[in-house]
């Protein structure tokens, strides 16, 4: 295998169809910014730059020029909190506002939220639980358990299945498979 260059993923990009339904959605819901927005070129597409981070110019771009009417064709678009309260916070959050698609899921490593933008695209709120488990691994969320029972629940679950052990110590193992150093593989070091 050659020798990469260390990278992370940056952003995303998004053809959209309502540019202003899109904007609304993920600034007003999601909380991101417009850091900047404007048409490429004469005629061409609009494009709205988002970020909820000033260090990032953009983590998602809205472009115009996706047909109305056509299927997305993203899986997914993954967002990470830090606890199963984030989750649920974010849950409430699209109930509460009509989100279509809302599907609360334990998959054993995680636990996750997900639903749908105004044009279909699929978003995932997740939060790392204490274990790992083999994957995919896939049982309903369910938020009338309070945070503690959700988690015994899961703990329980897990319990019987083999694949089963600490996320510190699957990582650890993967850290090694990957040829990193203890404390690697969380952000990228400079190199002298």
């Amino acid at each position: 295998m050659t020798d990469l260059p260390r990278w992370t993923l940056s952003h995303i990009g998004l053809f959209v169809n309502d540019m202003a339904r899109m904007r609304d959605f993920y600034t007003r819901l999601l909380g991101f910014k417009v850091m900047d927005e404007g048409v490429l070129r004469a005629g061409g597409p609009r494009l709205t730059f988002l970020s909820k981070d000033p260090k990032d110019h953009h983590q998602i771009v809205l472009v115009d020029g996706r047909e109305k009417g056509t299927r997305s064709t993203i899986n997914q678009i993954t967002f990470r909190v830090a606890s199963i309260k984030e989750v649920r916070k974010m849950h409430d959050i699209v109930v509460a506002n009509k989100v279509d698609g809302v599907d609360p899921v334990d998959h054993g490593n995680a636990w996750s939220v997900y639903f749908l933008d105004p044009e279909g695209n699929r978003l995932e709120f997740f939060c790392d639980t204490p274990w790992y488990v083999a994957q995919p691994h896939r049982v309903a969320l369910d938020f009338s358990l309070s945070d503690r029972e959700i988690r015994e629940a899961t703990r329980r679950r897990l319990a019987g299945d083999p694949t089963t052990r600490p996320f510190g110590k699957w990582r650890e193992q993967k850290r090694r498979e990957f040829g990193l150093a203890r404390g690697q593989g969380r952000r990228l070091r400079k190199r002298a």
